[in-house]
């Protein structure tokens, strides 16, 4: 299995103001927006520090999710969530031809935890050729804006964003670790394992 990003979050000039702000940037001074690069990535880090911890994309993009075989026949949970529409399902053999699937074969089940591609309603998903694979392309993530994503999730990205912010320099020795103000904001996302 092998999820791909297929374009990066776009994360616009609110969220790294609302960063700025966390750490208290000055503002109204003739160097106002230099440091926004520096900003925007480390959002960007801490973004998908989080997203790995939780199994959840924050903003909204696409992605191709490849499997060369089903776990069940007539359904295959999706590795991240939450998922707002699968855009295709392609089959490609050994050779490299490709079909893509009817949407009829197939239906996106959406939960917050664990998306689920099902086959339809009466049947398995299609089939993946011998020594082939199968490529989900879908879109995932709480929306396409900042304001989108739940408070709780953007108030942990900006506290660890300033946390690599702040403690950036490569003397300070610090383990890595999430901040705990961090988890406890993450904890009611995290998938539950069964």
């Amino acid at each position: 299995m092998m999820l791909t990003e297929l374009e990066p979050p776009v994360l616009g000039v609110e969220a790294v103001r609302a960063l700025g702000d966390q750490l208290r940037l000055g503002t109204g001074f003739a160097d106002d927006g230099s440091q926004d690069a520096l900003l925007e990535l480390y959002l960007r880090t801490a973004m998908s520090a989080i997203e790995s911890r939780i199994g959840k994309a924050l903003l909204e993009r696409r992605f191709s999710w490849t499997v060369t075989r089903w776990r069940e026949p007539d359904r295959q949970a999706l590795p991240i969530a939450p998922v707002q529409a699968v855009e295709e399902l392609r089959l490609v053999d050994h050779l490299g031809n490709q079909t893509i699937a009817d949407r009829s074969e197939w239906v996106l089940v959406p939960d917050g935890q664990a998306p689920v591609l099902r086959g339809s309603w009466t049947g398995d998903l299609p089939e993946i050729p011998e020594m082939g694979r199968a490529e989900v392309v879908f879109r995932a993530g709480y929306g396409p804006d900042w304001d989108d994503i739940p408070a709780d999730l953007r108030q942990a990205t900006l506290l660890l964003a300033a946390n690599y912010y702040e403690n950036r320099s490569a003397d300070e020795g610090r383990d890595g670790a999430m901040p705990f103000g961090v988890l406890a904001l993450l904890e009611p996302f995290r998938p539950i394992r069964l």
